[in-house]
């Protein structure tokens, strides 16, 4: 059976540079959703209003037959709700793509006569006066025609604008909170909102013997992060406190400058700190406490993502994820901490001659690091998604393991995509990060953003780096600032790397190119809780899909095809309502609605492509990216084992996220429709932008080599062009991994770490 169907202010919390009371701020994140000025005209507000109405009208239930959580959630549409006026906002002052223009001038056309007949053809004409009709003057039936029409169209501008309207407004619906920190939708689709176990978790956190207060209060970090926002006068006093000398214009001298503090920065970062250099981090996002977390999508997304978890790609065909926090990508990431592929080690080392992945050395970073973060494999208890990626494997006798994870056995928090609220996930500001602070010889420049790196000539034809230059925001206005350093260490992440290298004057040709970005496509599963349905719940009733440990299981039946050493692995994700919603496909208001109130019951298992397409990063907000036809046959092998997993693992229903809504009740199918359905679903086409893709890694756009030309840094991580620039991020990848890259990035910047450290012994004996 198929089915077709103003801005709030934010909290400031006092904590300590040093023993003394000498004042440093932490960030909290705004409890409320952070409102953004909307300047969109009357016009465009008029079009978005009905379009945002289309996608979640509202509706007429029976009360007597619904709870009264369920009857207002059909009731209330998305203007009701004023996520037409949060949407409109976020496009004008958060979301930052090269085809905004674009957008804002479709929404322009849609309240026109003239522009709505261009773009939505005979469904605005009538025969009646005024015969043509903008678009909010059209019944709910066709302006839902119109919008299914355009997410199926040949035009490419027409699928790019129904893709980021719908991305953009089921988001904010979904995570937009009033003042108890309540969404109008949550109890009807199960949802709890943040973590319930959050405030017992604080409250053991302060119960915890032996743990100093302030760090109880504000987190491991306290001791080392600087408050930019401080009068700069302050900022030099407490920085020379510390021991970095620092004049009252804020040019701080050290031996190290790195620029990010995620998997890559915070591992050097802690290593030449407790080597007993001076190390200066610099961050663009900002640090926020175990005691700080809110655990609520929208506003954790808008504060620790990437421009607010809205980066998408040039054609909107793929969004990307990636972490702009303190910890970087590893303070929100899902806790997979996988080796590096003896495969993959076999191609760098061998084929690709990079001598130091088949070292003592590599191997002796890939185990200091899964030490320092704890990662094992055990697992106590698994959630809804694993659960069912575990037993659909079983039930086909698919190959399926253990994640490796750094966190312990009994870890089951399904929120730790919006950070970790006990520190059990062990990301570099609970590890590598916790060791500059204890040193004494680093500190942590939250919210600041690296401009250029310094470099000049020394009567040598290469270049030698001598500092950095950065950007940060003191009452309204932007100041630059310096650090001189004796080498720069740049891990800035994939996305912004090669900006910061072009900025700076480096001219391979190389940076920014070979952006892989492990392609990842979902299928889902439902699987009721209600007895009247079947005399046997599984999983229990008590396991919902955002709950319980993010990855524990994996599968690798299609992970390497034909021996390639490329495929997909299989695995499952984290999908709070926002996230879900704006994946899910959409076919009518009423069958959406439905659809979400089966939330909590809903599984979702995705593939991730080791890819061999790539992509380049043009700008900062500018990424363009294909997949290769490799890479698409690759998801479709491992999105047809998702299908037939979920299957087999008991799922009443299951389908994929193509915009054409298709579901089979299997329960009510035959076996030749059950096999139909998931040849046809799993054959269809996945670069024709009909099928929302996901990245939340990113890497290769400043690859590793052995000569210029087809590399911008060497196996120690320096870059070719200028002496003393290190790259210790994901950028730095040969190729793509083909698993989380966690443990790969940390273990690579380790071995450079050590090439870090043998740099600045020579400059002391010089």
């Amino acid at each position: 059976m198929e089915r077709n169907n103003g801005e709030q202010e934010h909290t400031i919390l006092k904590v300590f540079n040093t023993d003394d009371d000498d004042g440093d701020e932490i960030r909290q994140p705004d409890l409320y959703q952070k409102r953004y000025r909307n300047s969109l005209s009357g016009r465009e507000m008029e079009s978005l209003t009905a379009i945002c109405d289309t996608f979640l009208p509202s509706i007429n239930v029976d009360s007597a037959k619904t709870d009264e959580s369920l009857d207002r959630f059909f009731r209330c549409s998305a203007s009701m709700n004023g996520t037409p006026q949060h949407v409109g906002g976020v496009i004008c002052e958060r979301l930052r793509h090269p085809k905004k223009w674009l957008l804002r001038a479709t929404l322009w056309m849609l309240a026109t006569r003239i522009g709505c007949v261009i773009l939505c053809g005979s469904a605005c004409v009538s025969t009646k006066f005024p015969y043509f009709h903008v678009f909010s003057e059209l019944t709910q039936k066709k302006r839902e025609e119109i919008l299914h029409c355009w997410s199926l169209s040949y035009i490419p501008l027409l699928g790019m604008f129904f893709r980021a309207i719908k991305f953009i407004s089921f988001l904010i619906f979904f995570t937009q909170v009033d003042e108890k920190n309540l969404n109008i939708s949550w109890k009807a689709i199960d949802y709890c909102g943040p973590d319930p176990d959050l405030i017992n978790s604080h409250e053991k956190e302060q119960d915890k013997p032996n743990v100093n207060e302030k760090d109880k209060l504000y987190g491991p970090l306290y001791k080392c992060l600087i408050n930019l926002k401080l009068p700069i006068s302050t900022v030099a006093y407490n920085l020379r406190q510390l021991g970095f000398p620092t004049n009252s214009s804020l040019t701080i001298k050290c031996d190290a400058v790195v620029v990010g503090s995620g998997s890559g920065g915070g591992v050097i970062a802690g290593v030449l700190a407790n080597a007993g250099y001076k190390v200066v981090v610099l961050e663009k996002g900002n640090y926020f406490a175990r005691n700080n977390l809110s655990l609520l999508e929208g506003p954790t997304m808008d504060e620790m993502y990437l421009s607010g978890g809205l980066l998408v790609t040039d054609d909107i065909g793929t969004v990307i994820l990636a972490g702009s926090t303190v910890g970087g990508g590893s303070t929100i990431n899902w806790s997979a901490s996988i080796k590096t592929p003896q495969h993959v080690i076999n191609e760098w080392s061998n084929q690709l001659h990079l001598e130091m992945f088949d070292s003592e050395l590599y191997q002796e970073a890939l185990g200091v690091v899964c030490e320092k973060m704890g990662v094992q494999s055990e697992i106590k208890e698994e959630g809804l998604n694993n659960s069912v990626l575990r037993r659909g494997c079983e039930e086909l006798r698919f190959p399926v393991e253990n994640i490796p994870r750094n966190s312990s056995s009994d870890h089951y928090c399904g929120w730790c995509s919006l950070g970790c609220k006990n520190g059990e996930k062990k990301s570099t500001a609970e590890t590598w990060l916790v060791d500059l602070a204890n040193s004494g010889n680093g500190v942590i420049l939250p919210g600041c953003a690296a401009i250029k790196i310094l470099h000049k000539k020394q009567n040598r034809s290469r270049k030698v780096a001598t500092g950095v230059v950065f950007e940060f925001e003191h009452g309204g206005i932007r100041n630059q600032c310096i650090v001189e350093s004796k080498v720069t260490i740049v891990a800035c992440g994939a996305l912004r790397t090669p900006i910061l290298l072009q900025n700076s004057g480096f001219k391979n040709s190389n940076i920014g190119k070979n952006l892989h970005l492990h392609p990842v496509t979902m299928a889902w599963g439902y699987f009721p809780d209600n007895t009247l349905i079947s005399d046997e719940v599984w999983p229990v009733q008590e396991k919902k899909s955002h709950k319980g440990g993010i990855m524990t299981a994996m599968s690798t039946i299609v992970s390497n095809v034909d021996k390639s050493g490329y495929g997909a692995i299989i695995q499952t994700p984290s999908l709070h309502p926002g996230m879900f919603s704006s994946l899910m496909p959409w076919v009518s208001g009423l069958d959406f609605k439905i659809q979400m109130t089966k939330f909590s019951r809903i599984a979702h298992i995705f593939a991730l492509a080791r890819d061999t397409g790539s992509g380049t990063v043009n700008a900062p907000h500018s990424i363009s990216y294909r997949m290769s036809s490799t890479d698409e046959m690759n998801l479709q092998k491992g999105i047809e084992k998702v299908l037939r997993i979920l299957a087999a693992a008991g799922a009443e229903e299951i389908g994929t996220h193509h915009c054409k809504g298709r579901s089979l009740n299997v329960k009510r199918a035959s076996s030749e429709e059950l096999e139909r359905f998931v040849k046809e679903e799993s054959g269809r086409l996945l670069r024709d932008l009909s099928t929302p893709i996901c990245s939340a890694h990113q890497m290769g756009s400043c690859r590793m080599g052995t000569n210029p030309k087809n590399s911008v840094v060497n196996e120690m991580g320096e870059t070719w062009e200028v002496e003393g620039v290190y790259v210790a991020d994901t950028s730095v990848f040969p190729t793509a991994l083909g698993v989380n890259p966690m443990v790969t990035v940390q273990a690579i910047a380790y071995c450079t770490a050590q090439s870090v450290l043998a740099a600045l012994k020579r400059k002391k004996c010089t």
